[in-house]
C-alpha cells in the first residue's frame, strides 16, 4: 500500500552557496556523517549533497503536512551497485513504526545545474 508520495528539484548551485556562506554548521544540520563522507569522497560533493537534500525534501512531502521532521534522521545512503536508499531513525523512525512505514523507495539524478530526487513511501497494509 502506498502511503505517500514526493518529488523535490534543487538547483545545484544553491548548494554549493550554502556550503560556502555557512559551512561545517549548515552542513552538520542537514547531513549525516555518512552522507558527508560520501559526498566529499566525490569529485563534486554540492552534487551528491544537493540530490540528498532533495531527497530528504521529498520525503517529508510523501509524509505530508504536520509531521515535524529533524532532517539528520533521514540517511540517504548509495550502494555498490549504484542503487540509493533512505533510512530514519529518532523521531521519524518512531513515527515510521506508529504509521506502520515499511519502506522508503527512493530514486535520485543529477546533472550539472539540478539535483532531483522522488519518494515512495511503503505502507503495511
Amino acid at each position: 500500500m502506498i502511503y505517500g508520495v514526493g518529488i523535490d528539484i534543487v538547483k545545484t548551485q544553491r548548494m554549493k552557496e550554502a556550503m560556502e556562506r555557512w559551512g561545517e554548521r549548515f552542513l552538520g544540520r542537514v547531513f549525516t556523517e555518512s552522507e558527508l563522507a560520501y559526498s566529499r569522497a566525490r569529485k563534486q560533493p554540492h552534487l551528491s549533497l544537493s540530490v540528498r537534500f532533495a531527497a530528504k525534501e521529498a520525503l517529508i512531502k510523501a509524509l505530508g503536512k504536520g509531521t515535524p521532521v529533524r532532517l539528520t534522521d533521514i540517511e540517504v545512503k548509495s550502494h555498490e551497485s549504484g542503487r540509493p536508499s533512505i533510512s530514519v531513525k529518532g523521531d521519524l523512525g518512531a513515527f515510521f513504526a506508529r504509521e506502520s512505514i515499511s519502506c522508503a523507495h527512493v530514486s535520485l539524478s543529477h546533472e550539472q545545474d539540478y539535483g532531483v530526487a522522488c519518494v515512495v513511501l511503503e505502507g503495511r497494509g
